[in-house]
């Protein structure tokens, strides 16, 4: 390099600038700064005034190596600069994130009278990209297109890339379309902007377009394919997509796989997205690894996913956030307080406890596993309160049924300046309505978009019908129902036919049955609770009816089920269940709890057990409830220090709810059930919910 330089200083000016140009364009290709120096030092030495053909490369290379300030003081000694010396200085800025300087260069640029050229629109489109500035960007095109520059592949692709990113799609579309010619970059600008901003189906549109016009395909592009393949669950069009993949020879690049990755995973085909994960064996790291446990999350295998958490760990790979999020999502929706509490720690030990979406799912655990005063503890220690935070202890309270406190903790959200949004008024109804708080509830729904301008959905519909329903105002619901701008969902339909049960209204109750079959043919539900309806009616004949339709039809009612954690297992109970290894010992106990109960002022409730029985088997039956025979089972399994906390997939019956506040009350302990609707907190013969839910 050294002898090349020297010759630069005797022998044709053109020729050696020509050839020293080359020399610092390719030390600014490979960021050398200290060989650039050198070059400019040797310039400096020889004593002739440097030209702004080398002066304009001298820029570039401090530019791109990050040197600004040098390229900064060089560009005020030059005696005369040109378009390129510009273009250099604004490129520069931009490149290196000093926007309001590359802006400023642009209008100094336009005062200079030089005519701006592609590049120098190229890098302001940029800048005003990384401002995120529309309307500026707006501008730049209005010029663009005044100097003739709309059509250049440089400043059209920036402009596509400006438009997506900041959301305004149509222009973006538009702008694509009438460029006569499209490049890699351009596609890749709409493919990542359409995913970028839910339109994915137009994604892959965008794609299969790209391939017509046989551009040749990079990572970048197939990573937000497989993103969008992966919000429409679009199977079989990402298994093409990892044909191309295979075919182009990415496989083995960890960012692609890490997309196949996520992508097998949240279609649910975890076959394929194990398979890919032992492919990248040599490169994956904690993304690869989240992506696959994520996978197992969704798709409810747990142990897999806590056993991959453990193998990552094995590995010496320390996890992220968003694997600590995705496992405490698992143990939440599990109810598993052990495994939750030793990802706590874990969180603790990597210091994310102060991460908004890892603390916020560890409320929402902590709640969905009946432990409140953990969930509010969390809360409180945390930092930085987010709209997510807020929403995840106004969810827990809402489980609970606490709804004084589901207001109150909306109330301060609201004065510390968080904006509520559609997630938060779903649990502040739902708090509203099992707290039978129905003025308070309606007062929020109407306020929604007046006050707050979240626009109601039909989840906030649902809500409103199950708060006067279970209010049992049905002449109100009716009326809501009529003038809803479109049809109740499932859930709103289910919430009325069960107030109709609740109330007896056989008539009502017969067209809400009617709506939920038709919007869930397969769901056994309605009829089942068209059955207990006709049941508090004695209506035994439609009752049989009903059962032989549900026979024909092949329906099986859901069973009930109820579990409970004891020494790091989960114990599984049915009704009338004999399979427990220890059943001698816990029918023994529910024996003795019934005789308890009954001195203590239990009656059965036996009107909506099936007909067919008489009274004893109904007593028997509704004694051998899932229920009990789990809260019978932790009564002789845990100390007596710890409450019981029961689990259970639908709603806790009448009977059961009497029997459990008696149980608590003869027992002295507290117990904790969770159904499928709610929290019911028993102490001292008395629920949280007020007998109301």
């Amino acid at each position: 390099m050294t002898s090349q330089a020297s010759r630069s200083f005797s022998g044709p000016i053109f020729r050696d600038a020509d050839i020293l140009a080359r020399i610092i364009q390719s030390y600014a290709q490979t960021k050398q700064l200290n060989k650039g120096k050198e070059v400019h030092a040797q310039l400096l030495r020889s004593g002739h005034p440097i030209c702004t053909f080398l002066t304009n490369h001298l820029l570039n290379m401090y530019s791109k190596c990050g040197e600004l300030d040098y390229a900064l003081n060089l560009f005020g000694k030059m005696s005369q600069r040109n378009i390129v010396s510009w273009t250099a200085m604004i490129t520069g800025y931009s490149q290196n994130l000093r926007i309001s300087e590359a802006l400023k260069a642009f209008s100094q640029l336009r005062f200079s009278g030089e005519k701006p050229t592609q590049f120098a629109f190229a890098s302001v489109i940029k800048a005003c990209l990384s401002l995120r500035s529309i309307e500026l960007g707006r501008q730049m095109h209005c010029l663009a297109l005044k100097f003739g520059f709309c059509c250049d592949i440089h400043v059209g692709t920036n402009l596509a890339d400006l438009y997506s990113k900041c959301g305004v799609m149509v222009d973006a579309c538009k702008f694509c379309e009438e460029m006569p010619c499209k490049d890699a970059v351009l596609w890749t600008a709409m493919i990542d902007g359409h995913a970028k901003n839910g339109d994915y189906g137009a994604a892959l549109l965008a794609l299969k377009s790209m391939m017509e016009d046989e551009i040749l395909i990079d990572q970048h592009v197939l990573c937000s394919t497989l993103n969008a393949c992966a919000a429409l669950k679009a199977h079989d069009f990402g298994k093409c997509v990892h044909s191309g993949i295979v075919k182009f020879g990415f496989e083995l690049h960890v960012v692609v796989g890490n997309a196949l990755i996520d992508m097998y995973s949240k279609v649910g085909d975890m076959e394929s997205a194990s398979n890919v994960f032992g492919i990248v064996s040599d490169y994956r790291n904690i993304v690869s690894f989240t992506s696959l446990i994520n996978g197992y999350v969704e798709m409810d295998q747990i142990e897999k996913a806590v056993n991959l958490f453990v193998y990552l760990r094995m590995q010496g790979i320390d996890p992220n956030e968003f694997t600590f999020s995705s496992l405490i999502k698992a143990c939440a929706n599990q109810a598993a307080l052990e495994q939750g509490g030793q990802l706590h720690a874990q969180v603790v030990k990597f210091s994310y406890d102060g991460d908004p979406y890892v603390s916020s799912g560890l409320i929402d655990m902590y709640g969905k596993c009946g432990l409140l005063d953990h969930s509010i503890r969390v809360f409180n220690g945390m930092g930085n309160l987010t709209d997510i935070s807020w929403n995840s202890l106004l969810s827990v309270f809402s489980q609970h049924g606490l709804g004084k406190e589901v207001v109150q903790t909306f109330d301060k959200m609201v004065l510390a300046g968080v904006k509520p949004n559609a997630i938060t008024f779903v649990s502040l109804l739902i708090g509203c309505s099992h707290a039978g708080m129905v003025e308070e509830g309606l007062y929020y729904f109407n306020s929604m978009e007046k006050i707050y301008g979240v626009v109601p959905k039909e989840e906030h519909y649902s809500c409103v019908i199950d708060l006067l329903g279970r209010a049992g105002r049905l002449k109100e619901a009716e009326d809501f129902i009529n003038s809803m701008p479109f049809e109740p969902n499932a859930f709103g339909w289910c919430s009325f036919l069960g107030a109709c049960r609740t109330l007896g209204d056989k008539e009502r109750g017969k067209i809400a049955a009617e709506k939920l079959m038709k919007l869930e043919p397969e769901n056994s539900g309605a009829h089942v609770l068209l059955s207990n309806l006709y049941a508090k009616e004695r209506k035994w004949e439609d009752v049989r009816s009903l059962r032989k339709m549900m026979r024909d039809g092949n329906m099986k009612k859901l069973p009930g089920y109820s579990w409970v954690d004891v020494g790091n297992k989960t114990h599984i109970f049915g009704v009338e269940d004999w399979s427990h290894p220890q059943k001698k010992e816990i029918y023994k106990r529910l024996d003795t709890l019934l005789d308890q109960i009954k001195e203590a002022g239990y009656v059965p409730y036996t009107d909506s057990i099936p007909f067919d029985m008489d009274d004893n088997e109904k007593e028997k039956f509704l004694h051998h409830h899932s229920e009990r025979i789990a809260i019978a089972f932790a009564l002789i399994s845990m100390p007596p220090e710890k409450p019981v906390i029961v689990k259970k997939n639908i709603r806790v019956c009448v009977d059961c709810h009497s029997a459990i506040k008696y149980i608590s009350k003869v027992v002295g302990r507290k117990i904790i059930v969770r159904d499928n609707s709610r929290f019911h907190h028993f102490i001292d013969g008395l629920c949280s919910c007020g007998d109301y839910w």
